[in-house]
């Protein structure tokens, strides 16, 4: 939305500079911008005797402007300095002043609202305080924001002022924004506050040998206080959330204080288990030592800390086999591919992967073809990539189920993450799209910075990431977190002499319980066979038990009902998808079996929980679709719409973090690598459940079905079958939503609805949207479980035109309808 006062900052500044030297005009749009925002520069730089002029505040304009002296009420050396200074406070959102060109009382509350929201003192009262400083004077020229923005927290924001306050004044210390969003400046001014307070004479930001050092030398742990534990447990909110892996995952997060109490411990017990550093039982568990400190500080942590896991470009003869196995390395990565032209010789070399077998190791599949710019990355290589690096795993004889880390080798920025049609993104969708043309036999995972995973991950659904950790300039390694499903770190390159022989080795800490590396090749069975054989046999079970008892019941229904009895039982399941058969448990309990609760996905590599899968697939046989494709019924609440009620509940918890319902369902509604009360896994076990309970109503059985929808393609397109026969349209999607959270008439719905949504300590839907205003959030949330429906039918990669058409409109209209919003 343009904004008058920016119309007219940008209009002054180009009319009064635009003809001098180097000078590049701005566009005249009432947005604030950088493009705004280096022209007062540039006006600046004019002002100060600087020419050229250049779009950037560098140490001559910091050092001329210093010479000035601090500008205050009265400050009359130069009147367009203060206009510049004016202008940079409206475009900032403050009011700079009442007429331009003077100092006056008003620009001297604008400079005293900006110093407070940045945490600096105000300076005083009345027309004393409220000066402006060199450094004060380039934050208003720059873009840094110091209120909460979108996707920041207060938790955030609080420590970012803190750091300002205390540190501001020093020289090597620039001051952040005050945000709420960790960033690699945030992280930057950490590191730097640490600096000083080890002594280090000269702050500059990077972990150094000094600064390694004074760590060593200060370790906190439970009892400790001071400012060591604020800058402690500042990094440790800046790494929050810290996933606590369980039966489902859960985050965990902590708290900004001075002192380090047993809730810190905790926390740092389970960020040093995420992270892979100490597990129960070893000294420094929980306590903030150095490996510790430099885990949360830089993306490499400690390079010299143990690691088993490793890569290379070199060959692993039984030599080097031998080194890395006496050395304490398990896992090792070699490349699937050199490209034409390479002079590097790095892909395995025939008999290589038997020589590791043989020495104990094991070993991961790399692909990686260029890969070290933008226009490395199109939809076309990536499907190219995804086909040759499917059919080379395939003659190396790498098993079903493997996952092929493609390759990002540079840093990428997030608009080369997310730009078309050369991007991250839309070159992994290319390799998705080719993998599934091959039948999915290869998982897909990603190597590059964390934010390339984190978003590679989310977008793209990456089994694993492969963590270039040791990058930790990278700028898609500073102010990110580990990805959830981080599953190898590289942490440091050297050089491997092992007798006469040198060899360069990569060590990578390899995650327990993560990527589990081959330890053989051209083994027949796929990741899914065992499961699938455990339903075949009970099924057997049940036709068996239904011959020597003269039972009615469908003998799918009963592997159903055997799978799920254990975990999905009670008056609630006995609403929703009637009882189970107590004698068919015993029947097969007393053959030997036991409910096994997950199986491995063929198609995505996740685990699915399988328990939920045949409990959805129960409620479904239980209780038709309805006849209005946008209504609900009891068993959508067995499935996706449970979940949906305790995803609602969730956001109306969440709501200080996620104001906006689309925003929380963009970021949290069945994301793959993304912890949530409904993930990617319980959208796909609903989805399942549902296909599986129509093949069943239609005379088909468990153990076909199984095998059709793992091993032979079925659920290759999952999402889109499911899309096609319970809504067909994104408007029956969101009218289904809308319905079960408000509305629908099956009896089944309002008790659900009532248990999940209160019993969570949100308010009912109903109750929500009778407050003014409320009725357009709870159509945007529904709007997001229509719009993430497409999505997930986008992320299958085969899309048909008339659903590219209408995910286009979709996106289309929240974007029209966001712009209504903001225009008031």
């Amino acid at each position: 939305m343009a904004d008058d006062k920016v119309l007219e900052a940008q209009k002054w500044v180009n009319s009064t500079y635009g003809g001098y030297s180097g000078y590049v005009r701005c566009p005249e749009d009432g947005r604030t911008g950088w493009s705004t925002m280096y022209a007062l520069v540039m006006g600046l730089q004019h002002e100060l005797g600087i020419s050229p002029l250049v779009a950037s505040f560098g140490p001559t304009t910091m050092s001329k402007l210093e010479a000035l002296g601090d500008i205050g009420f009265g400050w009359n050396k130069n009147a367009n300095i203060v206009r510049i200074l004016q202008h940079g406070l409206f475009c900032k959102g403050y009011w700079g002043a009442n007429g331009y060109g003077e100092y006056g009382a008003v620009t001297t509350e604008a400079v005293k609202a900006l110093r407070v929201d940045m945490g600096l003192p105000d300076g005083g009262t009345g027309t004393v305080g409220g000066v402006t400083t060199a450094k004060i004077f380039k934050c208003i020229l720059n873009m840094d924001a110091y209120v909460v923005v979108a996707g920041g927290t207060d938790k955030i924001r609080e420590i970012q002022r803190w750091l300002n306050g205390r540190y501001w004044q020093r020289s090597a210390y620039n001051i952040g924004p005050a945000d709420g969003i960790y960033s690699r400046d945030v992280q930057k001014s950490l590191v730097i506050a640490l600096q000083y307070e080890l002594g280090i004479s000269a702050p500059n930001g990077n972990f150094g040998p000094a600064t390694q050092d004074g760590l060593r030398a200060h370790p906190v742990r439970e009892g400790s206080s001071g400012i060591f534990v604020q800058l402690f447990t500042a990094a440790c909110v800046f790494n929050e959330p810290v996933i606590l892996r369980g039966l489902d995952d859960t985050e965990v997060r902590t708290t900004f204080k001075d002192s380090f109490d047993s809730k810190t411990r905790e926390f740092v017990e389970i960020f040093q288990g995420f992270s892979q550093l100490y597990q129960k039982g070893d000294a420094n568990y929980g306590v903030g030592e150095y490996d510790t400190w430099a885990q949360l500080l830089v993306s490499m942590g400690n390079a010299d800390r143990r690691a088993t896991g490793s890569d290379t470009r070199f060959e692993i003869t039984a030599s080097r086999a031998r080194w890395m196995r006496d050395n304490g390395y398990q896992l090792v990565g070699r490349y699937l591919y050199d490209p034409p032209g390479s002079t590097l010789d790095k892909e395995i070399k025939p008999g290589e992967l038997q020589t590791i077998f043989d020495a104990g190791l094991r070993v991961f599949p790399i692909y990686q073809d260029n890969a070290r710019q933008l226009a490395d990355f199109t939809y076309g290589h990536g499907f190219s990539h995804a086909l040759n690096a499917h059919d080379l795993a395939s003659q190396y004889g790498f098993n079903r189920g493997t996952t092929i880390y493609f390759a990002v080798d540079y840093d990428a920025q997030q608009g080369e993450i997310d730009s078309y049609p050369e991007g991250i993104i839309t070159y992994f969708n290319g390799v998705v799209a080719g993998l599934a043309s091959r039948g999915k036999k290869y998982f897909h995972g990603v190597y590059g910075s964390r934010n390339v995973c984190i978003n590679v991950t989310k977008k793209t659904g990456a089994r694993f990431s492969f963590v270039s950790g040791m990058s930790w300039g990278f700028s898609g390694n500073l102010g990110y977190s580990l990805p959830p499903n981080w599953a190898i770190n590289q942490i440091k390159e050297f050089k491997v002499t092992n007798g006469s022989d040198t060899f360069d080795l990569d060590r990578d800490v390899w995650r327990l319980n993560g990527e589990p590396g081959s330890n053989s090749v051209n083994r027949p069975t796929g990741p899914a066979d065992a499961f699938i054989a455990y339903v075949q046999r009970l099924y057997n079970h049940a036709l068996a038990y239904k011959s020597a008892n003269n039972v009615g019941t469908n003998a799918s229904r009963l592997v159903m009902e055997y799978i799920r009895h254990e975990k999905y039982n009670g008056l609630k399941w006995w609403w929703l998808a009637n009882s189970y058969d107590g004698d068919f448990v015993n029947y097969c309990n007393s053959r030997g079996e036991s409910v096994i609760d997950s199986f491995t996905d063929t198609i995505t590599g996740y685990e699915l929980d399988a328990t939920h899968l045949m409990a959805t697939a129960n409620g479904f046989l239980e209780n038709s679709d309805p006849d209005d494709k946008g209504d609900a019924t009891g068993g959508d609440v067995a499935g996706w719409g449970g979940d949906i009620m305790t995803f609602w509940a969730d956001w109306r918890n969440s709501v200080e973090e996620y104001a906006s319902p689309l925003t929380f369902c963009r970021a949290k509604l069945a994301i793959p690598g993304t912890v949530s009360s409904f993930g990617y896994t319980d959208m796909i076990e609903d989805v399942d459940g549902y296909l599986l309970a129509k093949h069943v109503a239609a005379n088909g059985n468990i153990a076909d079905w199984m095998t059709s929808h793992y091993n032979n393609g079925g659920a290759l397109s999952r999402f889109r079958s499911h899309f096609d026969r319970r809504w067909q349209t994104a408007g029956n999607a969101k009218s289904s939503c809308s319905n079960l959270l408000y509305g629908a008439i099956d009896s089944k719905i309002s008790p659900a609805r009532f248990a999940l949504i209160t019993g969570a300590g949100a308010v009912l839907p109903g109750d929500y949207i009778l407050v003014p205003g409320n009725g357009a959030k709870f159509d945007d949330f529904c709007q997001g479980f229509a719009d993430r429906q497409l999505a997930l039918i986008g992320l299958e990669n085969t899309l048909a035109p008339k659903y590219r058409q209408n995910l286009r409109t979709y996106r289309e209209q929240a974007a029209k309808r966001a712009a209504r919003r903001a225009d008031g």
